[in-house]
């Protein structure tokens, strides 16, 4: 004889919630994985995990906008002729003409100009439009080499040969038939309406020797003018970057699993990879036990939302930030004023099911003509700079509160954790102690 207890509702499980359960049935009625775009949805340790000890007696801040703080940085000081110079730490991540649209990329390009900073072209090649419209313009050098050319390595400001991805650290992405349209297509050197997968690796190299003749080739091609980022996804920071200095590079760009992705697959983005927040300090420390901390660039990318995530970036060892999630946020992707033609695509704003749909009431990440056009490139490009601007500002009101005039000034010693997790990977002590877990050893 069973009982139920009527006082007690009935539990759930919280191993087979319910978004299990649903993917358990959707891979058995379709026999297929599921693939999507953004970032992981999981909760990891992040930037919210810490806090800054401003300064008080045994600190002196500075006093408001009276006091300099700057807040420039210079890029690719090491070897390339011409490093780029940034009015501000926070850049714009490389996703591809494809993934989004035209209108979207030029707005990047007018947004990051107007706040003095650098877009990055992404997988595909690059656009008339982006290079027209950004000062400074970052070219990805991909496995897929879609679009690549000599012509344009020499019209880019600066070269970043992507290994990896935060998204998905090891794998390929993913470019659905519905976004290939005659004009991808043509870049790509892909038949329209295809699907396609981007290659996982390199064809021309295998490792950090084969990786140092590459880098080698572009500074040959571009006179030694163009500083060589190397992008990892966040997995084994300690040694990519280590071995991306060795190689030669004269910045490395890593990014954690909270980075986003035009698509690839769920059980990808939710179970490869590292927190950002793990990554950073592994990192440093290869820079400063080879001697190279500030003088090889970190640029951290991976859910970086708000000035003071960059601050907290920043103040664990890196040069700048990278954003792609954010940047489309204030772009206009997402917005909630599309709510009802969301809901028709089975999802809602601020999920970011869609982006690898080409279906974006948005006209952000989509090749639809009449979906594109929604998008007005020029005002679009005036939120973004807004928005980097308040980035900006928000990260120096952090550093002034804890006495530094240039944010590259903000340290470890500036933080606290307010989690075990966040103490360990931030390698910062919890708050109230001077302990965090693995002290003494790396």
């Amino acid at each position: 004889m069973s009982y139920h207890n009527p006082f007690t509702p009935p539990r759930k499980s919280a191993t087979f919630d319910d978004h299990t359960l649903a993917e358990i049935r959707r891979a058995a009625a379709t026999g297929i994985y599921d693939i999507r775009g953004a970032g992981t949805k999981r909760k990891v340790p992040h930037f919210d995990d810490l806090l800054f000890l401003g300064a008080s007696i045994s600190r002196y801040p500075l006093e408001g906008y009276r006091e300099k703080c700057d807040t420039t940085v210079t890029l690719g000081t090491r070897f390339a002729r011409k490093p780029i110079t940034l009015k501000t730490p926070i850049t714009i991540a490389g996703m591809s003409f494809g993934a989004l649209s035209g209108n979207a990329k030029e707005a990047l390009g007018r947004g990051a100009t107007i706040a003095g900073t650098s877009t990055t072209t992404g997988d595909g090649g690059m656009t008339d439009e982006e290079r027209g419209h950004s000062q400074t313009l970052v070219y990805q050098y991909l496995p897929s080499r879609y679009g690549m050319n000599p012509k344009d390595l020499r019209r880019a400001d600066a070269i970043e040969v992507v290994v990896g991805q935060g998204a998905k650290p090891g794998g390929g992405g993913m470019l659905l038939g519905q976004k290939i349209s005659d004009r991808v297509a043509n870049m790509r050197n892909l038949p329209k309406g295809i699907d396609q997968r981007s290659a996982c690796r390199h064809p021309d190299w295998t490792g950090p020797d084969d990786l140092e003749i590459k880098i080698l080739e572009l500074r040959e091609i571009t006179d030694w003018e163009k500083p060589i980022y190397i992008k990892v996804g966040g997995a084994r920071p300690y040694y990519d970057t280590a071995l991306a200095v060795k190689a030669g590079a004269d910045v490395v760009v890593l990014d954690g699993m909270q980075g986003g992705t035009a698509a690839t697959q769920d059980v990808f983005i939710e179970n490869v990879g590292m927190p950002t927040l793990a990554c950073i300090r592994p990192a440093v420390q290869a820079l400063q036990d080879l001697g190279m901390h500030r003088k090889v660039q970190l640029i951290v990318s991976g859910g970086i939302r708000s000035g003071a995530d960059v601050a907290k970036a920043l103040a664990l060892g890196a040069d700048a930030v990278a954003i792609g999630t954010a940047a489309l946020v204030a772009l206009g992707d997402n917005d909630p004023k599309w709510e009802d033609e969301y809901q028709k695509l089975g999802t809602t704003a601020g999920a970011y099911d869609d982006w690898h749909e080409g279906k974006d009431p948005a006209g952000i990440t989509t090749q639809d003509p009449e979906l594109a056009a929604r998008l007005d490139p020029v005002a679009a490009g005036r939120r973004l700079a807004n928005y980097l601007k308040v980035m900006t500002l928000e990260a120096q009101t952090i550093a002034r509160a804890c006495g530094k005039n240039h944010l590259h000034n903000l340290e470890p010693e500036d933080l606290v954790a307010l989690t075990m997790e966040a103490a360990a990977m931030a390698q910062v002590p919890l708050a109230g102690t001077n302990w965090f877990p693995g002290k003494g050893s790396f």
